[in-house]
């Protein structure tokens, strides 16, 4: 394709925010009719480059080119006008609306009274997805669609404004593999009808199987321009980080002392009232990791929540040694040596307006070691441990006293990794630990956990990466509708994973 083509050329792109270069002359040029991957660690400065093309954010200098056009964005409705529309990481969407409420916002079709056109609405959206095949229910709630079709909703949404250039920020960060297919379909038929798609993530298998071309950035710069055809993840991975990356996790077999944890015929119930978890029973020994297996929502998330004690079993029995922790708080159970990675770093894993250091002691602020009667807080200790945790597991900040919500995603993480492990813990409950997280503290992060395993730790890990289940673990026990239906070896093929976590396949192994 000639490079004449070009449906979106910025040139010289350069922005500083207080003590940090987000954006330094970036120059980046995607053709039209392509899937364009932009690729870096967090903190490399794509969704700042990102959010100055959707008018978001305005640059201290450079220009933008829209179809060979210099543009002058002031906002997001200039951008929108110009045909270009972007679903963010977090969407934007509002729970309690239907689909089409949603996807027409601030665009709604009206009758000549001025009222809000539901039958307009619905045969505008029909066209639409049938037109994508992007099969939505238009008077479906949006709270009660999965992750996947929510998303969907969102991509129409910039469709319905007339986007011929999307840009898609970590699209498949909370989707399922099966979802993740589905979306990757959608995006090749948008492509084939002669639409333009930026495509912002860092993991980058999926950056190889849908990108056209590939754009590396690192530290606030451009450091590659690859073809996709004509390069591999150790490459893209070397230019992200700026050394040699380990893609795989290394290490030693484990050497399991005794049972730490005792599960034993564990139910609960979900959020709305439904069983999600029907009778769970295993076993996680001294130097081990027992991987969790499973599409989301078949009840890893509440087993994790029980034995962490942030969820009421309805049933059944958890034992930390010969003590029976099933009815302890959060509180009394990380007293007890249970220590937790949440899947919600931000909802759950962290106060965003607190410090990095106020942060490090959550949940910990009433133990000796940070507060004098559990009322005065030892603030020369706690900014102690919290500068030893930033510098051992390496967080980048310019201060302890910088607020969370400050962070890239995955300094946030390491945050709260440094915080679970840094209390010493007897059983490590690590949940969707690296979600994303870029590629350099994937690797930080697998690391760790391993370094905790082999000094005696318990850990249990859940993650939606069916990829680092099978290289963490050192057992794997699959979920399938709120049971463990296997435990398999970490070396069974990803085909018969797949089959058992679809409800397929046969047993093995002390199954509940």
């Amino acid at each position: 394709m000639s490079d004449q083509q070009l449906a979106v050329e910025m040139r010289g792109i350069t922005k500083q925010f207080p003590g940090v270069l987000a954006n330094n002359h970036v120059d980046l040029s995607v053709r039209t009719g392509e899937i364009h991957a932009l690729v870096g660690e967090n903190g490399a400065g794509k969704s700042t480059l990102m959010n100055i093309l959707y008018g978001l954010i305005r640059p201290d200098s450079g220009e933008i080119l829209i179809n060979g056009k210099p543009v002058h964005m002031a906002g997001p409705r200039d951008a929108i006008s110009l045909g270009i529309g972007m679903v963010h990481q977090h969407f934007m969407l509002i729970p309690v609306f239907s689909v089409g409420e949603n996807i027409m916002l601030g665009r709604e079709p009206v009758t000549g009274t001025d009222l809000y056109d539901h039958a307009r609405a619905r045969n505008a959206i029909n066209d639409l997805t049938k037109r994508y095949g992007l099969a939505l229910d238009p008077d479906a709630r949006m709270g009660d669609l999965p992750v996947g079709l929510q998303q969907r909703a969102e991509i129409v949404k910039v469709l319905y404004r007339g986007a011929g250039i999307l840009i898609l920020d970590e699209p498949t960060g909370v989707l399922t593999p099966q979802e993740t297919k589905e979306l990757f379909v959608v995006l090749r038929d948008l492509v084939k009808s002669g639409k333009t798609i930026i495509f912002i993530s860092h993991k980058l298998k999926e950056v190889l199987d849908i990108s056209d071309r590939i754009t590396v950035m690192r530290r606030g710069q451009v450091v590659g321009h690859l073809t996709t055809r004509e390069t591999n993840e150790e490459e893209i991975a070397t230019l992200m980080v700026g050394r040699a990356v380990l893609l795989r996790v290394d290490k030693k077999p484990a050497k399991p002392g005794a049972v730490v944890l005792r599960v034993e015929d564990v139910s609960a119930n979900s959020d709305r009232g439904v069983p999600a978890l029907k009778g769970v029973t295993f076993d996680l020994r001294q130097g081990e990791i027992l991987g969790i297996a499973g599409v989301e929502g078949n009840g890893q998330s509440e087993l994790m929540e029980v034995i962490a004690g942030t969820r009421h079993a309805a049933g059944g029995r958890v034992l930390l040694g010969d003590r029976d922790i099933t009815t302890y708080d959060a509180r009394t159970e990380r007293d007890a040596g249970v220590a937790f990675i949440p899947e919600d770093r931000r909802g759950t894993g962290l106060v965003l307006s607190f410090s990095i250091a106020e942060n490090s002691i959550l949940g910990r602020e009433r133990s000796p070691r940070f507060s004098w009667n559990e009322f005065v807080l030892r603030l020369v200790a706690i900014r102690d441990w919290a500068r030893r945790l930033v510098k051992e597991f390496d967080v980048r900040t310019p201060s302890i006293d910088v607020a969370a919500r400050n962070l890239s995603g995955g300094n946030q993480q390491k945050v709260i990794v440094a915080r679970e492990m840094g209390s010493k813990p007897k059983v490590l409950l690590a949940a969707q630990p690296t979600r994303g997280v870029d590629i350099g503290a994937i690797e930080f992060i697998h690391r760790r956990i391993v370094q905790e395993r082999d000094g005696g730790t318990a850990v249990l890990l859940v993650s939606a990466e069916l990829d680092e289940v099978r290289s963490l673990s050192d057992r794997i026990a699959v979920m399938y509708e709120g049971r463990i239906v296997s435990i398999e070896s970490p070396d069974t093929p990803e085909e018969r994973l797949g089959l058992l976590m679809t409800g397929g396949g046969k047993a093995r192994e002390g199954a509940a």
